[in-house]
């Protein structure tokens, strides 16, 4: 059994964590649980940082309980928003649990023996209860008072917006999830995000006050990134752990396009590696930070974990293919979906089949049937200057012809102007 708190906080993970915590859970095994709402059938990056602390929970010798708020996934949660979030039926709660599940499986070892990982869902007590059940037993406990004094709650009544009744609740819902799993599971720690302490405390509180027991907290940093842009975004929106929502090759660019500052933080949260090991990774990057060594590192590591071997050689061929001297044959070997993600946000044109069964010349195709150049004049030059290739190969005829034959996998032509400018050709 290792230090889990300690583990935590040489990753730079560790945010808040309740007095007698560490000294708990260094006595042996113990369960311990995060949970997550499933508002959407995936999750996402933004959640890896609780996927990675259950992880180091049950490495460490403990016992993880993964949480899914099959009730909860219907109710708002004010930590941290501005806004309510929409309801959803119950139907589509069901339906995202699904997803979920089959994600958290990948990370954790579910086992009945010993620490397997135990993955439980809070609408299994919820449903049978009814309101006055609740007030009765869970609303007496703890007064408005004490739940108004949240900075979650406080912010959103000092907002525009204001606060429902539902949402208002919230942190009396998830207490109860906090009692029920330590009642019935024993379950003596809650772990979570910093934006969660609030309503971590709230459960530990009701621990007390209803049966005078005594449980525990760990919250850890909510991940930002140090251009102040939101972690788990992109331009195209959140980077999602399904492969058909966020294809592995977009999964395995986000973590390689990290910053230095941003990537010597993540390798220690998003990774299994040891001090040891990333220490020696970050000197080697220091001597040569353009070979972005610890990119290179998490970004392999990740995607393994996340999605497969496999998937993670396709991405790395797909980014010799666009960014290197990668060959056709494994474009070849793409599907038309495959093709249209990676080409995604690159400007793309449509030709007309009978027009290229025709034959087009080199600068008629690059400047009038489609806009990679703005005229045929600079299509020339560039193309005599050896400056434009053509389904990875130099082409230094502005007449010469292109057809049907020059289209790879029966549809495409990829345009390379310089060395990192793609335009894809799609007959249409």
């Amino acid at each position: 059994m290792t230090n889990f708190v300690e583990e935590l906080r040489w990753r730079g993970m560790l945010q808040d964590i309740m007095p007698g915590t560490e000294e708990k859970l260094n006595e042996g095994m113990t369960s311990g649980y995060i949970g997550f709402d499933p508002t959407a059938d995936s999750l996402h990056v933004g959640h890896l940082t609780q996927i990675m602390t259950l992880i180091h929970f049950q490495r460490a010798g403990h016992k993880p309980f993964a949480l899914v708020g099959g009730a909860t996934g219907m109710v708002g949660d004010p930590s941290g928003k501005s806004d309510e979030r929409n309801l959803q039926t119950e139907a589509m709660v069901e339906h995202n649990l699904a997803g979920m599940k089959k994600q958290l499986s990948k990370f954790l070892k579910f086992e009945e023996a010993g620490n397997g990982a135990v993955m439980v869902n809070n609408n299994d007590w919820f449903k049978d209860m009814n309101l006055f059940s609740f007030i009765r037993d869970v609303g007496k406990h703890i007064t408005v008072n004490y739940m108004m004094a949240k900075d979650s709650v406080k912010r959103r009544l000092e907002g525009d917006s204001g606060l429902s009744f539902t949402e208002f609740c919230y942190q009396l819902i998830q207490g109860y999830d906090f009692y029920y799993l330590w009642k019935h599971h024993n379950c003596l720690v809650q772990m979570g995000g910093s934006d969660q302490w609030g309503n971590i405390v709230t459960g530990t509180e009701l621990i007390r006050r209803k049966d005078s027991g005594t449980a525990y907290a760990v919250t850890t940093n909510l991940i930002k990134k140090a251009d102040g842009t939101k972690f788990g975004k992109t331009e195209s929106g959140a980077v999602w752990l399904d492969a058909a929502k966020t294809s592995p090759y977009k999964f395995y660019q986000f973590w390689l396009n990290a910053s230095d500052d941003d990537t010597k933080k993540w390798i220690r949260i998003f990774t299994l590696k040891t001090q040891e090991e990333i220490e020696s990774l970050e000197a080697e990057h220091d001597t040569a930070p353009h070979l972005r060594v610890l990119q290179k590192s998490l970004a392999e590591d990740i995607t393994i974990r996340t999605h497969s071997v496999e998937a993670l050689e396709t991405a790395i061929k797909t980014s010799e293919f666009l960014f290197g001297n990668g060959s056709l044959e494994f474009f070849k070997t793409l599907n038309e979906t495959q093709v249209l993600e990676i080409f995604e946000g690159i400007p793309q044109f449509e030709i007309s089949k009978e027009e290229l069964e025709q034959g087009i010349d080199a600068a008629t195709l690059l400047a009038e049937k489609s806009s990679v150049f703005a005229s045929k004049g600079e299509a020339k030059k560039l193309i005599q200057g050896g400056g434009v290739s053509v389904n990875k190969e130099k082409i230094s005829d502005p007449q010469g012809i292109f057809n049907n034959e020059n289209l790879l996998n029966g549809r495409f032509i990829i345009i390379q102007k310089g060395k990192k400018n793609y335009y894809l050709l799609i007959l249409k």
